[in-house]
């Protein structure tokens, strides 16, 4: 949560009219528990999704996340029954963590937004891994200097407010 990436999705979206939560998922910094291999985090971020959709019940809602936390926001996200959220946002995704099956069936809009000089998303890897995702999908690489946009954090803001356009939801 206290990194620059995070901090620029947030005020991206913020910019365009969201209500944002950022939180820490289990184990990390000074959250209790321990890492639990993405189980555990879906379940985090359904909790603090609950508390959104109980606070702004009225509101459209999307899903983002960076990193290991874009990896947990489409696995939440592709699971989620009526209402859905409108979309996804995966940043820094990382194609090297584990299977990606999930993404060829999910038909929820996904927004990846990657660095294109990512150590955990190499370009190449994600152009392949995106070629086999459902639909709707979209895929804008910014060029910056590594995997959390060294270089480049005004364009990935940017990006962000493109991406949202505006809409009023929370994520």
């Amino acid at each position: 949560m206290h990194n620059k990436v995070v901090y620029r999705l947030a005020r991206g979206l913020r910019r365009t009219g969201c209500v944002v939560l950022r939180f820490n998922f289990r184990g990390v910094n000074l959250s209790e528990g321990v890492h639990d291999e993405g189980a555990g985090e879906v379940e985090d971020a359904r909790t603090a999704l609950g508390f959104l959709r109980e606070r702004y019940p009225e509101l459209p809602y999307s899903l983002a996340g960076f990193s290991f936390g874009s990896r947990i926001a489409l696995r939440l996200g592709c699971t989620l029954a009526e209402p859905r959220p409108r979309r996804v946002i995966a940043v820094g995704f990382p194609t090297k963590l584990g299977h990606l099956d999930y993404l060829e069936s999910c038909g929820l809009p996904k927004y990846f937004v990657n660095s294109t000089n990512d150590i955990y998303g190499p370009k190449a890897e994600v152009e392949k891994a995106f070629e086999g995702f459902a639909e709707p999908k979209s895929l804008q690489f910014i060029e910056a200097g590594d995997h959390f946009f060294a270089g480049s954090l005004d364009g990935l803001e940017s990006a962000i407010v493109g991406l949202a356009g505006g809409v009023r939801n929370f994520v």
